[in-house]
């Protein structure tokens, strides 16, 4: 199963030459845990499903529905909810726990943009999230290709709202002032886990750095909604949870998500544990507690699951906080 899904298309007979995780055939094998019962779920075969794989194959799009391996993909494409994955399939970093394929990607497509755009406005989508591979290599980091794919959808589809999931731009001086300047409805940026575990689950990118730029947000644009996740299960303590949820609100993030990590394959980060769903609702609890406008936390929770609904949700919190305010 390990080697199925860590290898390009055309099948394991190519893996050898084309290997999906180039960085990470020389570690050793990690046993892949057998999941309990409550994060199981159904293969994708819906009519809907197949109706949404069409319009992003016909497109020449890429989700990371689909390059991350998301266990929610049958459920969102059925409703025909896709999460949009931007300059091309290929990352320059190699994160212990992301299946997105590495290497040195090609040159942007100019076309994107309008190509996102006409996706949207045949899928009708009232909202979007839109978010792409890290693109080091770019001088901006990809900043200006967002701007331009948030401003196509606006464009061709004004009454449907834009979400955002961002690279860091780490390094890239003026990048996230760029994006935020063509004004998504949310802008979000995942912490993905506690700092003490950056080095081995995120070397290429630095904490501070990722909190910076969602308090950056904030700061440039008040009324732009934040919003950030982390995965459990991969080492982390309570404790470390709990600060993690302290330094979202200390950065003004108004919606947090928290869901379990899987394993893609053997050559990923292994899953510390798999953590119980009462847990997750503890963490709920708690992170009303702190101030957040929005939580998700449940095993299957990712950043974009429920995206346009969790949209709707949020900005009424915020309505009842400023009639509580006033």
């Amino acid at each position: 199963m390990a080697t199925l899904i860590d290898t390009p298309n055309g099948g394991p007979k190519r893996e050898a030459s084309r290997p999906r995780h180039p960085e990470k055939q020389a570690r050793a094998d990690s046993p892949i845990l057998r999941k309990p019962d409550w994060i199981r779920v159904k293969a994708p075969v819906s009519k809907g499903y197949a109706e949404t794989r069409a319009i992003v194959r016909s497109r020449g799009l890429h989700t990371v529905c689909e390059e991350a391996a998301c266990p929610n993909i049958g459920e969102c494409w059925d409703k025909k909810h896709a999460t949009m994955m931007i300059m091309g399939d290929t990352c320059t970093r190699a994160c212990a726990f992301c299946n997105v394929k590495t290497g040195l990607p090609g040159p942007l497509d100019a076309s994107e943009p309008e190509h996102v755009a006409e996706a949207v406005a045949e899928m009708g989508l009232k909202h979007v999230v839109i978010t792409s591979v890290d693109r080091d290599d770019l001088a901006d980091g990809g900043a200006e290709h967002f701007a331009k794919v948030v401003r196509a959808i606006r464009a061709g589809s004004p009454e449907t709202t834009i979400e955002i999931l961002t690279p860091d731009f780490l390094r890239k001086d003026g990048a996230a002032e760029i994006v935020i300047d063509s004004k998504p409805d949310v802008f979000n940026h995942n912490l993905e886990t506690a700092p003490r575990l950056y080095l081995t689950i995120r070397p290429g990118a630095r904490y501070f750095h990722s909190l910076r730029l969602l308090e950056k947000v904030k700061e440039r644009d008040p009324q732009m909604f934040t919003k950030s996740g982390i995965m459990v299960g991969l080492g982390e303590g309570r404790e470390e949870v709990m600060q993690v949820m302290d330094d979202m609100r200390s950065a003004g993030i108004d919606f947090i998500t928290i869901g379990q990590y899987l394993q893609p394959t053997r050559k990923h980060a292994p899953v510390d544990r798999f953590v119980h769903p009462d847990e997750f609702k503890s963490y709920e609890t708690m992170a009303r507690a702190k101030g957040f406008l929005m939580v998700s936390a449940s095993p299957l929770t990712r950043s974009s699951h429920h995206a346009g609904e969790d949209f709707a949700k949020l900005k009424a919190a915020r309505e009842r906080l400023a009639k509580t305010a006033g």
